[in-house]
């Protein structure tokens, strides 16, 4: 039977890859710190080691050194996770039996493919396209999750609810599942059966605290069809359901929905934190993907800030046209012109919507990502029901509009 030494993996990925290694019959060893590494590893002599990173590549080179000077370890494969570095790093790791480097956050598909050559073993991934975006707001958790349902990026969800929880002291979390972008069937039910088990895995987490946002009959018809549900509520109205959570005014809700749900940035306050599963947008070797390599942005909007802070933003990762008047981008565009394109709403003449309808109608398939500061739910749920790939509420940081930019495009391409 095959063996793997895990060393310093943080508790998600520790338990995540000795769930899917164990699945297939592989025996997972843990090693906490150089100290328990090197005597684990002379003891098992595994036929794989997998080491996590945390900071720098020197905090495991004493290990790797010992291992290379022991003639029954010299021999065994190394694959490494961690930071970003350049490639006369890796080159430099090879000495110590490193087959391969990957650079956090990982694509675990191609994580698994390197992992199986090496063990002679063909691991099942699942490759459904899926994003799945989670954000802590309070004692709120929300999950959005769009595209397809990902059974590895379901499993994950196990683990780092039970990481936010725990971090975060929350007693008696409330949840929140968004899946108004997903169209399911009975093919999907054990797919979804899947993610309502890893959702209500933690005692912690109260079926009566659950609320499920879908448009989906399917979903409504599963979840009452089962009793092991009973407590868990579907709905179609992301107000109503904040209502019932959040002891607060009507404007709030508006606020939060808008600002702390479908924005889904960092967010600046203490009881704000971001969390997001990146393997859709992120190569093997760390670095962001695009469709064509370089990919051509239109940005429209009537004022001139917003255009220059966009336009200055995007440039990282394309070649921007500026379209100030929305008449022009409707007069000039067509299909194939852009890659991507980001509007604003209030605008003279047309708005963000009609530019959202003029797509449609002329069946243009250009994912769109609002970037607005109008909050009203009827807007924005009327932007997300047009093909909006995302809303983002004005102002954002950069990074959080080139991931949301990459994230989308990226999915598309799955």
């Amino acid at each position: 039977m095959k063996s793997v030494l895990v060393i310093d993996a943080p508790p998600m990925m520790r338990e995540f890859l000795t769930e899917k290694l164990s699945a297939e019959g592989v025996i997972v060893e843990i090693a906490d710190g150089q100290r328990d590494a090197l005597p684990k590893f002379l003891s098992v002599l595994p036929d794989l080691v997998i080491i996590n990173v945390e900071h720098s590549v020197s905090d495991i080179l004493e290990f790797l050194d010992k291992k290379q000077s022991d003639p029954n370890g010299k021999k065994i494969p190394v694959i490494m996770a961690g930071p970003v570095i350049d490639h006369d790093e890796v080159s430099d790791l090879v000495q110590y039996g490193v087959i391969k480097y990957f650079n956090r956050p990982i694509r675990y598909d191609l994580f698994f493919d390197s992992v199986g050559r090496v063990l002679h073993t063909s691991f099942s991934v699942d490759t459904t396209p899926c994003v799945l975006d989670m954000h802590l707001n309070k004692d709120i958790i929300f999950i959005e999750i769009a595209k397809g349902l990902n059974r590895e990026k379901i499993t994950l969800l196990k683990y780092k609810l039970a990481e936010i929880i725990e971090s975060n002291n929350l007693p008696l979390p409330k949840l929140i599942l968004m899946m108004s972008d997903l169209s399911l069937s009975y093919v999907d039910g054990l797919n979804l059966e899947l993610l309502l088990e890893n959702i209500t895995a933690d005692r912690r987490i109260l079926r009566r605290n659950i609320k499920i946002l879908s448009f989906d009959t399917f979903v409504s018809d599963f979840i009452e069809g089962h009793p092991i549900y009973d407590g868990i509520k579907v709905v179609q109205n992301l107000s109503d359901v904040m209502a019932s959570l959040v002891d607060t005014t009507a404007d709030s809700i508006e606020n939060l929905i808008s600002d702390k749900i479908l924005a889904l940035s960092d967010g600046n306050g203490k009881n704000a934190e971001a969390v997001r599963f990146y393997s859709d947008t992120y190569t093997a070797d760390g670095s962001a993907e695009t469709s064509e390599g370089h990919l051509k942005i239109a940005v429209i909007d009537s004022d001139l800030n917003v255009v220059k802070y966009l336009k200055s933003v995007l440039e990282t990762i394309g070649e921007v046209t500026v379209f100030l008047s929305p008449k022009e981008f409707i007069a000039n565009i067509k299909p194939d012109a852009f890659d991507f394109a980001i509007t604003g709403m209030v605008m003279p003449e047309i708005t963000g919507l009609d530019i959202l309808r003029f797509l449609v109608e002329k069946r243009i398939d250009l994912p769109v990502i609002v970037y607005s500061n109008v909050i009203q739910k009827e807007v924005i749920m009327q932007a997300l029901k047009l093909g909006a790939g995302s809303y983002l509420i004005n102002p954002q940081p950069a990074q959080v509009i080139v991931q949301k930019v990459l994230e989308i495009i990226n999915a598309r391409k799955q």
